[in-house]
C-alpha cells in the first residue's frame, strides 16, 4: 500500500505533536513485537491484508521490503490477503496506462517469489463490489477535516499548486480502510510511515459499533486492526535515490541477468577505492553492500571488510553476482508463469470469487447492524 509520512491520527481526527508521536510509534512497535511472539505460537488466530497499486514493475525493494515478509507470514500460516488496487491507481493519475498487463506482472512476481494462491487469496479491487460497498457507511463515520489531515492526503494536496483535489483522493484514507476490514484482518504489515492508514481504519472500526451497534452483541462487527511493523530496508536505486518504479533507478525483480548487470555497472558510488561500511557518509557504497548482504545473509560490515580495497568495480561485481544468484530461481519460476497468462488469469479469477464471498458476508453483517437487511427470510 502507498506509505505516508509519519503522523498519527488521534480518535478526534487531531494530529498531535512530535513527543506523542514517538510515543505512538513506541507502543506501535511493543505491540508489533508481541504480535511476533504471538506469531511464532498460533499463526491461525492472525488474518493478514496487504497489497500494491499496479503502477510499475517490482523490484528489490519490494522484494526484501514487502514480499518475502508475506511470504513469511503465509508460511506460518497466517490467513493472508493480497490486494491489486487498481482503482486506487487514479487516486493521482489521469488514467491507468498498461494496467491489464501490469496486474499479470504482479501475480507473476506474487507466485514467483513464494506467495501461494492456495494458501493467499489474490484479488483485484475492481472485481470485489461488496467490498466498495462499505465506502458508504465508512465515509459518514469520518469529517473532512481528518481526511485532509491524513499525511498522504496532506502531501498530495500540497503538490496540487492550487488545483482541486479528486473526491478520490480525499478519500483515500477511508478506501484503504475499507481493504483491511472487508476481510477482517486483524494484522497489517506496514512501515512507520503508513501507521495513521492503520489508525484510521481502527477508529473507522470504533466508530461504527458506537454508532451502529452490533450485529452479534457478544462481538464487534470488525476488529481492531494492528500494524506488524517492518523492518526499515531503505534500498537506494542506482543514482543515489529511493529505489522506485517511476524513476527508472529500479533493479526489477524480472529483469534478466544482463539487464541487472548493466543497472550495476552505472551505479553511484564515490572515489574512495577502500569499500566500508558507513551508510551516513558513503550511501551509495553502503547500498550495494547492503544488497550483498541482503541477497547473501551476510553482515553488511563482513561484506565491505571482504572487499576492502577492491574498489567500486569489485562491489559491483559481488553485488551483481549476489542479486543474480539470490534471484535466478524466481526469475526461472517467473519465466514459465509469464509464459502462461491463462494460469495467471485462473488465479486471479479464483482469488477474486474468494474476496467477494468474504466482502459480501461482511457486508452482510454491516447491513443487519444498520437495520438495513431487508431478507424477507428475516
Amino acid at each position: 500500500m502507498e506509505p505516508a509520512d509519519s503522523i498519527t491520527v488521534t480518535d478526534t481526527g487531531a494530529s498531535i505533536g512530535e513527543g506523542e508521536e514517538h510515543a505512538s510509534l513506541a507502543t506501535a512497535r511493543q505491540r508489533s513485537a508481541e504480535i511476533e511472539k504471538r506469531l511464532a505460537e498460533d499463526a491461525s488466530q492472525f488474518r493478514l491484508l496487504t497489497g500494491d497499486r499496479p503502477t510499475g514493475a517490482l523490484h528489490l525493494g519490494h522484494y526484501f521490503g514487502s514480499l518475502e515478509n508475506r511470504v513469511r507470514l503465509q508460511n506460518a500460516g497466517v490467513t493472508t490477503f493480497v490486494v491489486i488496487a487498481d482503482y486506487q491507481v487514479i487516486t493521482d493519475r489521469d488514467g491507468v496506462g498498461p494496467i491489464r498487463d501490469r496486474v499479470l506482472s504482479l501475480i507473476c512476481d506474487y507466485l514467483a517469489v513464494g506467495l501461494d494462491p492456495a494458501r493467499s487469496v489474490i484479488f483485484v479491487h475492481s472485481a470485489v463490489s461488496a467490498l466498495h460497498q462499505l465506502m458508504l457507511p465508512f465515509l459518514a463515520l469520518v469529517t473532512d477535516s481528518e481526511l485532509r489531515r491524513n499525511p498522504t492526503v496532506k502531501s498530495e494536496l500540497a503538490d496540487t499548486d492550487g488545483r482541486p483535489m479528486s473526491g478520490l483522493m480525499l478519500t483515500y484514507p477511508v478506501h484503504q480502510a475499507a481493504d483491511i476490514l472487508f476481510c477482517k484482518a486483524n494484522v497489517v504489515p506496514v512501515g512507520k510511515d503508513q501507521l495513521p492508514h492503520l489508525e484510521q481504519a481502527r477508529v473507522i472500526a470504533r466508530r461504527f459499533d458506537d454508532v451502529y451497534g452490533r450485529a452479534d452483541p457478544r462481538r464487534p462487527v470488525f476488529p481492531r486492526p494492528e500494524a506488524l511493523l517492518s523492518q526499515a530496508v531503505n534500498i537506494l536505486g542506482v543514482d543515489g535515490r529511493k529505489m522506485s518504479k517511476s524513476r527508472g533507478n529500479a533493479i526489477e525483480i524480472g529483469m534478466s541477468a544482463d539487464q541487472t548487470a548493466k543497472l550495476i555497472r552505472r551505479a553511484v558510488t564515490d572515489s574512495d577505492r577502500l569499500v566500508t561500511w558507513d551508510p551516513e557518509r558513503r550511501p551509495g557504497v553502503a547500498n550495494l553492500v547492503l544488497l550483498v548482504a541482503l541477497c547473501t545473509g551476510r553482515a553488511p560490515q563482513d561484506v565491505a571488510d571482504e572487499i576492502g580495497n577492491g574498489g567500486a568495480a569489485a562491489l559491483k561485481a559481488l553485488a551483481t553476482e549476489a542479486i543474480n544468484e539470490r534471484l535466478a530461481p524466481v526469475r526461472a519460476r517467473r519465466a514459465e508463469l509469464a509464459a502462461d497468462p491463462g494460469y495467471l488469469l485462473k488465479v486471479l479469477t479464483e482469488g477474486n470469487a474468494a474476496a467477494t464471498r468474504v466482502a459480501e458476508q461482511t457486508l452482510g453483517e454491516v447491513r443487519a447492524a444498520m437495520h438495513m437487511n431487508y431478507d424477507l427470510q428475516r
